[in-house]
């Protein structure tokens, strides 16, 4: 095994490309309207209670939208997903009809909305929100789920780019 000292954010994103993640997208509703952001960084944090995390950059319009409103939906992407992932990914894009490109509905639970065709999806209420460098850590308690009967193949993100995981 090579050893490096290099600590640099370039050699950080390539030691952790090599980590497969999934895909997914984080959703909350503020002020009559969807935001969205592509994710892979959602995680599993506890199981009593049910909690999960995801890391928000703080000077997205994302961040503001996800502690106003206290509550967030993360859609998890089957592999044939990939435009909903890059398009919510695309810096810029326009905040209003941002998913009107996107298959989707208004959750139960929480009203955010989430993504159709994936692989599951959760409802959340933020519990926490840890400062973390230039992100937060958004820790959310699960008081909804959806887990569809056969859910097919999964998106991931590895190396830098998509594969599909069965």
């Amino acid at each position: 095994m090579s050893e490096t000292i290099d600590l640099g954010p370039g050699r950080l994103r390539q030691v952790l490309g090599r980590f497969a993640t999934g895909v997914s997208v984080v959703t909350t509703l503020t002020g009559g309207h969807d935001h969205a952001m592509t994710a892979d960084t959602l995680t599993s944090v506890s199981l009593d209670p049910l909690l999960v995390l995801v890391c928000v950059q703080r000077d997205s319009r994302f961040h503001d939208a996800v502690v106003e409103a206290g509550v967030f939906g993360a859609s998890i992407l089957a592999a044939d997903q990939r435009a909903v992932s890059d398009w919510l990914a695309t810096p810029g894009r326009p905040l209003h009809g941002q998913l009107d490109r996107v298959p989707h509905r208004h959750g139960a639970a929480t009203g955010v909305a989430l993504i159709e065709g994936g692989l599951g999806a959760l409802e959340c209420r933020v519990r926490d929100v840890h400062p973390a460098g230039d992100h937060s850590i958004v820790v959310g308690e699960v008081v909804a789920l959806t887990l569809p009967d056969d859910p097919g193949s999964a998106l991931v993100h590895y190396r830098g780019g998509y594969a599909s995981l069965t």
